[in-house]
């Protein structure tokens, strides 16, 4: 028998890239996360941070000028009773799709890399659901009837209709931002009673203390909040499928040409986790440029998968948009043919070419690997992704409503200043409260985070590196 020694070292190109770079240990983890929240706040916040808080006042202002005075101020029309209003609800809705598929979904298939992601996602849906919700709420006119969808005895004796996907939507959103709202926090914990035990001032460690429910880091502690950890991803994992696709059958179970279509709850879906990645690239690259440091937590690795993902999702939406082309050719329908071809070569025809190109044409760009490792072109691309899935929204909604049935009944809608605001005051919404989060709470989860990188493991050999 040869006495040669046989190497068992994984050739270099093989070897599993760290989703932590340069060797991090746990106090700088904690150290770099930590001082995002303790240092003084940056002058770059305040010149972000205040302008994009006065647009969110000017939008609230808006919406309390159209309560004041009607959705007569909306370019709404007959038959265009659905316009920007539900188109910004379906658009804000979608974007509130990633944060939950990232942390509930990954974790339970073990994706670790989603581990330096999830907790600015899980931020980000709760902010666009916010966000989405105020449309449905202003654009039945009377807000303070709103209660009347609650299934509770009211002095009219009217009863919700079940029956409705209205209503459905309605339970589907408010289910799903709660969900998400205990998933968030819950994964807050172990954080906030770190930054408790690292304060300086009493009344900040009084305040994280408070939220931090007491948490000790005992192994009874753990044991508890990775159950209810768990828990949570099982009941988050069927709302991210059945949230958007009880949205789509506010379209799919009408006769509407162009909305009467059964592909409508898949394709909603998938477009929402397309839209809702690069939504979550366009908030993470800008901090990654602010606070140097996070480049070895948020790493090329987890742009590249993100891109990734949103090139397989975009695909399945473009697969999409070609069926439903094909589902109208091969009906034989008058109207559904009309309705695409309007759609295509009508009043709106930008719009949906517009749409074609962000969401077809532009993401196949990732197929090239130095663009999905590129942050400029990432970003970049992304742009035209958020653009895009604004455009297919309204294509959906104003282009299948403007020109129906009876040539008789089309008509031709354009927004006005108050519905253009109130959607521009939703975006300062979403930055400020973006912002505040990243300013008072971790932003990455450092109890996380400290399992994926190698001193976690038990037989670790210690380095030199720090």
């Amino acid at each position: 028998m040869s006495d040669a020694v046989v190497s068992l070292e994984c050739p270099k190109e093989l070897e599993r890239v760290p989703l932590v770079t340069s060797a991090r240990k746990f106090p700088w983890i904690t150290q770099a996360v930590s001082e995002i929240v303790e240092n003084r706040t940056p002058v770059w916040w305040w010149v972000l941070f205040l302008p994009l808080s006065a647009l969110a006042l000017f939008g609230l202002t808006c919406i309390g000028y159209q309560i004041s005075n009607g959705v007569g101020v909306w370019g709404e029309n007959h038959p265009n009773g659905w316009a920007w209003d539900i188109t910004n609800f379906v658009f804000w809705i979608g974007i509130g799709h990633a944060g939950t598929l990232i942390s509930a979904i990954l974790f339970l298939t073990r994706q670790k890399w989603r581990t330096s992601i999830n907790r600015a996602s899980e931020a980000m849906t709760l902010f666009a659901v916010m966000c989405a919700a105020i449309f449905p709420g202003i654009h039945v006119g009377r807000v303070w009837m709103a209660w009347f969808l609650a299934p509770i005895p009211n002095a009219n004796a009217i009863w919700p209709n079940f029956r409705s996907p209205l209503l459905w939507d309605v339970f589907a959103v408010s289910t799903y931002f709660t969900v998400s709202v205990l998933f968030w926090y819950t994964g807050l914990v172990p954080d906030l009673a770190t930054l408790r035990d690292r304060a300086k001032s009493r009344v900040v460690k009084y305040i994280y203390g408070i939220f931090a429910l007491g948490w000790r880091g005992s192994n009874r502690h753990w044991r508890h909040y990775e159950m209810a950890y768990l828990i949570l991803a099982g009941l988050s994992t069927p709302l991210v499928l059945s949230v958007h696709s009880i949205v789509s059958f506010d379209f799919a179970t009408s006769i509407v040409p162009g909305w009467h279509t059964t592909i409508f709850p898949p394709y909603f879906v998938a477009g929402a986790i397309f839209g809702g990645f690069a939504m979550v690239l366009t908030i993470l690259l800008p901090a990654r440029i602010v606070y140097p440091k996070l480049d070895d937590l948020i790493t090329r690795q987890h742009v590249d998968k993100m891109a990734k993902i949103i090139l397989l999702t975009g695909s399945i939406v473009g697969y999409a948009y070609l069926m439903e082309l094909f589902i109208a050719w091969y009906s034989a329908n008058v109207y559904e043919r009309a309705a695409f071809w309007n759609r295509a070569f009508g009043w709106y025809g930008w719009a949906y070419w517009c749409m074609m190109t962000c969401n077809v044409v532009i993401p196949q760009f990732f197929w090239i690997k130095k663009l999905r490792t590129n942050y400029i072109a990432v970003f970049i691309i992304c742009q035209f992704v958020n653009a895009g899935m604004w455009f297919e929204r309204f294509v959906i909604i104003v282009t299948s409503l403007a020109q129906d049935f009876l040539p008789s009944s089309w008509g031709h809608y354009s927004p006005s200043w108050v519905e253009i605001w109130t959607f521009a005051g939703t975006f300062g919404i979403f930055l400020s409260l973006f912002l505040l989060f990243m300013r008072f709470l971790p932003m990455i989860a450092m109890s996380e985070i400290k399992i994926v990188v190698p001193e976690a493991d038990a037989h670790h050999k210690p380095s030199t590196a720090h």
